[in-house]
Order: structure tokens, then sequence, then C-alpha cells
């Protein structure tokens, strides 16, 4: 978005100034009109211009409905109030935290009344997870998939009708100079994930903060091999990161899920004192033959070889993600 912002600024000024009649103005403007066509066909579907890839419902069954809050609290953050706060308006059945430590377990220990079913791995480098459930969790692990100190949580949620949720939480770290030199190790556990999950026999969801915008070709990659589906194509792109800057932000926190649900709401939360805004979803679960998967794209040869080669780089395989069941 930013450089479509910019490019637009670029070619105003070159109508304004340049002389049409010159060959230079024309070297300049063609260019500038492919660079904002080309980050258009990224970042489009993530508007309402875009066909809808997860249908919308109006009709709730409680028994058969989640609402999940994805927040990652930013470890530094000492304003845990102002999450619980968000929590107990938003009331989720599902609060995952990321980035929690000792501190935050212990600041958030006046909601775990209403959340009796939980999942902890506080830590100290920016990595800690927790999960907290209205509903019933079971063969919950932890693991450490990748990297010997980056978690991710592993479970099967049950619904108050009885239906089964395969649930992944995710937090990879991001490519950066002070964690890791490539992308490597984040687009590894993704990769797991999705070859995982891709021919799960029941309800998928995958949710968490990705470290990576949601047009990216890592993350098209995982929604590829995966085929889980997408809320937010068609209807927003839900910018989560950064919080404190309003021009420049992001998705990087997202909800993924199988063509078993449709949707019925999706909001980025208000400011609770993080560098990220919370992601809240509701879902509703349905007859998956009941509709037409809606996902525009499926992974082709190359896309298989290239997961392939990313799994085999880490000397990781997706059979070592637990399979809740």
């Amino acid at each position: 978005m930013q450089y479509i912002v910019l490019a637009i600024v670029l070619l105003i000024a070159e109508v304004l100034f340049l002389d049409y009649s010159n060959l230079s103005f024309w070297l300049l403007f063609l260019p500038t009109l492919f660079v904002i066509a080309y980050q258009l066909w990224w970042i489009v579907p993530y508007t309402r211009f875009y066909s809808r890839e997860v249908p919308q419902t109006s009709n709730l069954d409680s028994e058969n409905s989640i609402k999940i809050m994805t927040a990652n609290v930013l470890m530094s953050n000492r304003k845990a109030e102002k999450l619980i706060e968000l929590v107990r308006g938003n009331n989720p059945d599902i609060l995952v935290t990321l980035e929690t430590d000792q501190w935050w377990q212990t600041q958030l220990e006046p909601i775990e009344k209403d959340y009796p079913y939980r999942m902890s791995c506080p830590q100290e480098n920016l990595y800690g997870m927790h999960v907290f459930s209205r509903f019933l969790l079971s063969e919950s692990t932890t693991e450490f998939l990748v990297e010997d100190d980056i978690p991710s949580m592993h479970t099967l949620l049950t619904l108050p009708s009885g239906e089964n949720i395969r649930i992944h939480f995710l937090h990879p770290a991001p490519p950066s100079p002070t964690e890791n030199e490539e992308s490597s190790e984040r687009d590894a556990e993704l990769i797991m994930i999705a070859k995982s999950v891709a021919d799960a026999d029941i309800p998928v969801i995958v949710t968490g903060d990705l470290n990576d915008v949601a047009w990216s070709p890592t993350t098209r990659l995982f929604r590829k091999v995966s085929k889980l589906l997408d809320p937010r194509i068609g209807r927003g792109m839900f910018n989560t990161f950064h919080a404190d800057y309003w021009f420049m932000r992001w998705p990087l926190d997202h909800l993924f899920h199988s063509k078993h649900f449709k949707l019925y709401d999706i909001r980025r939360l208000s400011h609770f004192g993080s560098d990220h805004f919370a992601l809240f979803t509701q879902l509703s679960l349905v007859n998956s033959d009941s509709f037409e998967s809606r996902s525009g794209i499926k992974a082709d040869n190359d896309d298989k070889k290239f997961a392939s080669e990313k799994l085999s780089s880490e000397n990781v395989s997706d059979a070592d993600v637990p399979t809740p069941n």
C-alpha cells in the first residue's frame, strides 16, 4: 500500500511538472503506471473490490460457533489491564496471547476463572505463548518445531455441540539481523503446518503472528499447500502492525481455516498498548459440502517442489507436527 501511495504521488508530479512531448516523460510515466498495477495485483484481493473467499453468514448456532482473539501483547508492554478490558469487552471463546512472559502470565490470572482450559509457555525471548479457552482442549502439546526457543501450540478443541476442531497457534521468528539472517526457519515452520493440515479430515484453524504480510510469496505458498481459506479476502487488510504508526501498517496477525466454516465477524480491535492490534474473528461451523471453496490459488508442481526444498533446508518434516484428531 505504501508503494502504491508513493507511486501515485510520483505519477501526479510527473503529469504536473513534466513535458508530455518529451520522451523522458514517457520513460518515467509508463514504469510508474506499471509499479502501481503490479502492487495492486498483490493487494486488491484484500479489498472490497474482490470477491470474498469465505462466505458470510448472519445466522449463528451458539453450539457450533467460535470466537477467537489473537493478541501479540508486546512483552515490554505494561498495560495488562487494557488487554483484560479488551478481552472482557469482546468475550472471545479462545484467547491466544503472544510475547507473553512470566510477568504477563501473572497479570492475566484474573481472566483464568472465565477460561478453564489453558496452555502456557512463558518465555523471556519475545516468543512466549498462552492459550485461554472456554471450550474443552484435549491432546494439547507445545512443540519447538524448527528452532529450540520458538514454541507453537497444537490442540483439539471441542465445541458445545460435540464437534471437534484442530487448532494450531504459531509465532515463527522473522528474518532480522538480531534473530534469523534469512526467512528459512519461519518459512519451514509455516510449510510444515501447511502440509500437515492439507488433508485433515476434521475442521482446522491456524492462527497467530506469522511475521509475514498476507500477500507475500510465503503466505501465499502456505495457503496453496494447506488449502486453508483467508476470511480477509474480499473484506479488507485488517492491518495489525504497527499500532503506533497509521501510515506504516501491515497485516502480520492471521487466521486461516478450512472450508468447514463461514464467517460471522472479523475485526481489528482497539489499541491496548502493544505495537500490534488484536485480531478478532468469529466463525460458524457448517456442513462443508453445502458450499464451494472459493480459494483462487492452488499449489502447482513448482510450489510443491519449493515447499519440499524449504523443509529439507531445515531438516524438518510435516510428520513432526502434532495431529490432534
